[in-house]
């Protein structure tokens, strides 16, 4: 597992290097998305059980979808969704999107995980990952470890890499008015100067425009993070197959999904993330200019129009699980902070005192209280040789 340096921890951030894309994977020219998404489910389908982590949102019904089309099609046993539920944090309520999704798909069986504040950042759930494992990021990778629990010997299919695949770019009105779908206004032929300006321009006006960022670290500490998310945010990909390249090789994502890995592993899970499969960007990269989505909905039309009902597909809103990760035991904890566990040449203590105190502290803190648990935990005798409280500078 990659090891986190100090100021990963105190940002809850990753900050990998950017590396040279690679080269995406060559394909035959009659192929589409669709395809190549089916191809990337196909295996999970020959396990048993085959679960699918189900939120009810776009990304989770589309694979959920398109898993039951293609095990109807090849006479495969059914996916099964498998769903956390919260019945008392309101912002994580899907019952209803779930609910259309199920009944549309046909689907009779379906695993519905009660967790209530066993999924606390420094619960039930996150301190036995947390003793095995040390720190992960994100901070909430262990919400899978009761879905794999329950996959024990089988596979899980996730929604992981959707965002990424189907948000729209940046400089997506920059490019309507190049290529003349979009009035060339003032506004708009600043957005177009701004998009074509070198890098530097570009990082130089972003980190001048960025809010407060981690409003808890000490000023040094934060410019390093303000200059991080500038440069990040000034080198995104102009052109459509670049931006794919680059997405297949995220340092980002491959923490996440390595994270993940290590928890499926412990219980003999094969997992797969069908929107983050090498051959499905590949063939979104390839797609013609006219036949490129503009938007989100766009995109779940193009790939499962057929399979899911237009609100589910064009649907705004998102679930929110912050009020999940924070709950008493979070809470408890930080009445008994003394300060350890915390690298106070990068973190304002007082600052980081009051996030805490806050009714909704910022969730990049929350690796921080994992960090501050793990070091109790140490002092205490509580953890197990293998166990990595604050992972070293790497």
């Amino acid at each position: 597992m990659r090891e986190f340096t100090p100021l990963e921890i105190s940002s809850g951030l990753v900050l990998p290097p950017r590396r040279r894309a690679p080269k995406l994977p060559e394909l035959d020219p009659r192929t589409t998305p669709r395809a190549e998404f089916e191809r990337a489910i196909l295996p999970a389908l020959s396990h048993s059980p085959c679960l699918v982590s189900f939120s009810g949102g776009r990304d989770s019904s589309a694979v959920l979808a398109t898993a039951a089309h293609v095990a109807r099609r090849e006479g495969l046993p059914l996916p099964v969704p498998i769903t956390h539920r919260f019945p008392s944090a309101e912002d994580t309520q899907e019952s209803e999107w779930q609910e259309q999704v199920i009944h549309h798909l046909g689907l009779d069986d379906w695993i519905r995980i009660d967790a209530a504040g066993d999924l606390d950042c420094v619960g039930p759930v996150a301190t036995e990952t947390l003793r095995r494992h040390g720190l992960l990021w994100p901070c909430n990778a262990y919400f899978h470890a009761p879905i794999f629990e329950a996959a024990a010997g089988g596979a899980v299919l996730t929604g992981v890499g959707g965002d990424e695949a189907f948000s729209p770019s940046s400089w997506a009105q920059a490019l309507a008015v190049l290529r003349l779908r979009a009035r060339p206004g003032p506004r708009n032929l600043l957005q177009v100067a701004f998009a074509l300006s070198p890098q530097i321009v570009k990082r130089t006006l972003i980190r001048r425009w960025l809010p407060e960022v981690c409003p808890w670290l000490k000023p040094a500490a934060r410019a390093q993070i303000e200059a991080f998310v500038a440069a990040e945010a000034a080198s995104e990909p102009l052109r459509w197959r670049r931006r794919y390249r680059e997405l297949a090789d995220s340092g980002y994502l491959e923490v996440s999904l390595g994270s993940l890995g290590v928890l499926a592993a412990d219980k003999g899970v094969a997992l797969m993330h069908p929107f983050h499969d090498a051959r499905f960007l590949a063939a979104l990269a390839a797609l013609p200019r006219r036949q490129r989505p503009q938007s989100r909905t766009e995109a779940m039309r193009m790939l499962v129009g057929d399979l899911l009902p237009e609100p589910v597909l064009s649907r705004s809103t998102k679930a929110r699980f912050d009020d999940v990760f924070w709950t008493e035991h979070a809470r408890a904890l930080v009445a008994e902070w003394q300060g350890e566990g915390i690298d106070e040449e990068l973190v304002d203590i007082d600052r980081l005192r009051a996030e805490w105190a806050s009714p909704r502290p910022e969730a990049h803190t929350f690796t921080l209280l994992q960090s501050v648990w793990l070091t109790r935990a140490r002092a205490a005798g509580r953890l197990p040789e293998a166990a990595t409280p604050t992972p070293a500078a790497g």
